[in-house]
């Protein structure tokens, strides 16, 4: 091992300035046995760095080669696996943990005490030596060859100091004087242990000469400690004299102390004084104003105002552990409670006359409106009450029992009030709209809305006259009606409009601001202002869609605030809706069609009220009367419909215009220009659905009972003028039904104009009617003529009896009939005649057409031409 070792130092380390400290050889940890040497290495340079460098045997030749390099300032850990039982195993934590096997356990002990020494000599770096003996850590191990070597490095390393410059320079000048230094060492140190016997004798005589100055130094030294005895002696004295001092000092740190605990029981005993009287102390202004307050000023309200708050954070004050045990504080107490009773019963009392004056006051007012349509104003008794609304907050939290008897006396005086004010304002209505007086009402209605109703009815009654005298009479009866229903309805139905919306414009702020002051003045919450869910469903009332308000996540003294209000309204205003169902009663008696009006105007105040608040007791109300309303407009199209089932047209008459489509007429006028851009327009087209199915099925029904007037020819003007209604007026939900009546229109037109012009050539249809009949029947239409019916001869002879003279007075006899047939408000007799025209020019070139095929080369033609039936046709109608 000695001699590897100087190998290694001679081949390896001593190129690079290094010495070679220790060695081992040992083999990585459960591989291969390929041995090679741990060496621990210092530099010969400063700074010294120390290192642990792996030497292995190279593979091509017998030497070693450096191979890895780790310095010792990077182990961290050195692990011996075992601190008592020997072992050769042992790890090393660099950046890895490394794991060898020594190849004898002395090795691996020499090698750790040398990473040991040589860690607390140049590094005095915290490494871990774990698992490693005490004993090894503190001293070398003498056994073995390379312990040995090691040891000795070792020592030479610990005792080996480097000369410095002058050292040096000195040593150089001893050699310079000494010839043979260099050639014979023992010489030289001979001679220098000459010398240096010769300086300890010097020194040892210098010292011999100094013992004077020794016992001088012995003397002062005795000296001194006197002196130090003395000391002591002052400061046991010193000593005493503190520790009486340090008793009297305890004494007074604890005197100290009970002085500290009484001012700290003192500023407690304060501070629960000062709680007590700065929240239970009431200033005697307040206790004045709460006694004796003038409760009629503003001022003084005001300072009962702040007087009551003062009171009730008084009463309210949160009192600390053991308060309310204290006589004083229960004193007050009662004090406050007594206040507190007698202030409330003055402003109870107070209010209360308020209250009873108001109706005193208000009902000298009446009389002013007893002539107009308008309601009193309350503003002026709100206004003065709301002065009183942050007291009536204080007597809601203080004495609930008397704010409710307050509530319950504000209805009964206001619901009296309010029910004169409203009924004596509907009164007002109904004259408005009756145009009768008081008196007057007692005996029924009279004047023109009551005649207005006989003459619409009548016109359900009207029938047509035949004779040209009885048609005049008709039709003046007819203008006189139109007249009426037109001129004088639509006057009273506007009238009663304006007095209806009025009604309802004057009833919807006064009770919005009834209920805005009710909220205010009593202290009650109608509008949702905290957190939940409000859902509005709309819930369907004999086809009248009404929003119910339901709210979920609401505090239940929210919504029990809200049912107070309309608890209180409706208590307050239940007349209101008894005198509306009055009022609506009356304007469909005075007119069925005022419920058209109604509607419309109904339907938007109770859009408007529910889009302020859907539960609100206006809404609630208009919501109900509007179910009302729409039953009388149901009913008012039931009504039509059961008088087209009941309507008896004259057999003797002819029927022309039925009165129902006249009536339908007026009906969808009057409502497109009241639904114009209403909110119920739904209503309408339903209605209008009903109806026209009850017209066209009316119509239908009285063409096929007529008698004296052809079925197609009621069907054509009927339709025809219900066609024009429709096109005039362009209803969007009766497009199908324009159309399906201009269908009708066109068909029986053409069926009547068929079935007229078969008569003026009766002979000549029946003629070409059998020749159409052979070639139906396979006949070739060339050998239709050798057929003895209609052979040239039989055509002839029939063409002959028709001469453009008897052409022109069948026409003639038609043009009469057609006349007598149609009806003079429909004005269609030009449309029917030239239509007839049309076909009778078709006709005719169809019957030269089959003459053409059937009798080729007959030379047979009609003894008039298309020319003829022109001028004839023309020359006719003019003459009428």
């Amino acid at each position: 091992m000695t001699a590897i070792k100087h190998a290694l130092q001679r081949d390896i380390f001593t190129p690079n300035d290094e010495r070679l400290l220790s060695i081992v050889n040992v083999c990585k940890a459960g591989k291969k046995k390929r041995n090679c040497f741990l060496c621990a290495t210092v530099t010969t340079e400063r700074p010294v760095q120390v290192n642990v460098v792996k030497v292995k045997k190279s593979d091509k030749g017998d030497f070693y080669k450096r191979q890895t390099a780790w310095a010792l300032r990077d182990l961290a850990v050195v692990d011996a696996k075992d601190a008592v039982k020997e072992s050769p195993e042992f790890d090393l934590h660099f950046d890895k943990v490394y794991k060898w096997v020594a190849s004898s356990t002395v090795e691996k002990n020499t090698f750790i005490s040398c990473i040991w020494k040589l860690n607390q000599r140049y590094l005095r770096k915290k490494i871990d030596f774990i698992n490693v003996s005490s004993q090894l850590l503190e001293e070398s191990v003498p056994s073995g060859e390379n312990q040995s070597v090691a040891g000795g490095d070792e020592e030479a390393v610990d005792e080996y100091q480097e000369l410095n410059a002058r050292e040096e320079q000195d040593i150089e000048i001893m050699m310079e004087g000494c010839e043979y230094a260099i050639a014979n060492a023992e010489a030289f140190a001979e001679k220098l242990s000459r010398e240096l016997q010769v300086l300890d004798g010097a020194n040892i005589q210098s010292i011999m000469a100094s013992e004077k100055q020794v016992n001088i130094l012995m003397k002062l030294l005795d000296e001194a400690l006197k002196e130090v005895d003395q000391i002591e002696l002052k400061l046991s004295s010193y000593e005493e004299m503190l520790q009486s001092v340090k008793e009297q000092m305890d004494q007074i740190s604890e005197s100290n102390h009970l002085i500290h605990l009484s001012n700290t029981n003192n500023i407690k005993l304060l501070s629960e004084i000062e709680f007590l009287v700065n929240h239970m102390d009431l200033a005697k202004g307040h206790i004045k104003a709460l006694q004796e307050g003038d409760l009629t000023s503003s001022r003084g309200i005001e300072a009962c105002t702040n007087a009551a708050d003062a009171l009730l954070q008084c009463m309210n004050v949160a009192l600390r552990p053991g308060h309310d045990m204290l006589h004083a504080v229960k004193q007050q107490q009662q004090r406050f409670s007594d206040l507190r009773e007698q202030f409330a019963r003055r402003l109870a009392s107070h209010l209360n006359s308020v209250f009873v004056q108001q109706g005193h006051d208000q009902s000298s007012t009446l009389v002013q409106h007893s002539a107009e349509l308008t309601l009193p104003n309350h503003h002026p008794f709100h206004r003065d009450l709301l002065r009183y609304a942050k007291l009536m907050e204080w007597l809601k939290n203080t004495d609930y029992g008397k704010y409710e008897g307050l509530t319950k006396n504000y209805m009964d005086y206001l619901s009296r009030l309010y029910e004169r004010e409203i009924k004596d304002f509907f009164e007002v209505a109904k004259i408005k709209m009756t145009g009768t007086t008081r008196e007057g009402k007692k005996f029924g209605l009279h004047g023109s809305s009551g005649k207005l109703t006989g003459s619409t009815s009548s016109l359900n009654k009207l029938s047509v006259q035949s004779s040209g005298n009885r048609r005049s009479q008709s039709s003046s009866l007819l203008d006189m009606g139109n007249m009426s229903a037109s001129d004088l309805d639509v006057a009273d139905r506007t009238k009663f409009d304006k007095i209806f919306e009025q009604v309802l414009s004057e009833l919807e702020p006064l009770c919005l601001a009834e209920q805005d002051f009710i909220s205010k003045f009593f202290k009650l919450q109608q509008h949702q202002s905290i957190s939940g869910t409000t859902t509005n469903e709309v819930e369907e009332v004999d086809g009248v869609a009404l929003s119910r308000s339901y709210t979920s996540g609401i505090p239940q003294t929210v919504s029990s605030e809200k049912d107070m209000i309309r608890q209180m309204m409706t208590k307050i205003f239940r007349c209101i809706e008894p005198e509306l169902n009055n009022l609506i009663a009356l304007g469909d008696k005075i007119d069925s069609f005022n419920s058209l009006y109604m509607l419309v105007k109904m339907s938007h105040h109770v859009w408007t009220a529910q889009n302020v608040d859907p539960a609100s007791f206006l809404s609630t109300t208009l919501g109900n009367v509007l179910v009302t309303v729409k039953r009388n407009f149901d009913k008012c199209i039931s009504n039509q419909m059961k008088q087209m089932d009941e309507v008896k047209i004259s057999k003797k008459s002819k029927v022309g215009i039925l009165p129902f489509v006249a009536e339908f007429e007026e009906f969808a006028g009057l409502a497109e220009s009241i639904f114009k851009n209403a909110e119920r327009r739904g209503d309408l087209d339903k209605a209008y659905i009903k109806l026209i199915r009850a017209v066209f099925d009316s119509v239908e029904k009285v063409a096929n009972e007529s008698q004296k007037t052809p079925r197609d020819v009621v069907m054509m003007e009927n339709f025809h003028h219900i066609f024009a209604t429709l096109s005039r007026l362009k209803i969007s939900c009766l497009e199908a039904e324009k159309k399906e009546a201009k269908q009708k229109y066109t068909d029986h037109l053409q069926s009547y104009v068929i079935y007229s012009l078969g008569q003026p050539l009766e002979k000549l249809n029946h003629f070409f009617e059998g020749v159409e009949a052979r070639v139906a029947q396979g006949i070739r239409e060339e050998e239709v003529s050798y057929q003895l019916a209609f052979n040239k001869q039989e055509l002839r002879k029939v063409i002959k009896e028709y001469p453009g003279k008897e052409v022109k007075k069948g026409l003639d006899n038609l043009y009469k009939k057609v006349d007598k047939h149609l009806c003079e408000e429909e004005n269609l007799l030009q449309v029917v005649w030239h239509s007839m025209q049309d076909e009778f020019i078709r006709q005719y070139k169809h019957f030269e057409g089959l003459i053409a095929r059937c009798y080729p080369g007959s030379g047979i033609t009609m003894e008039f031409t298309i020319q003829d039936i022109l001028d004839y046709c023309s020359s006719i109608a003019q003459s009428h």
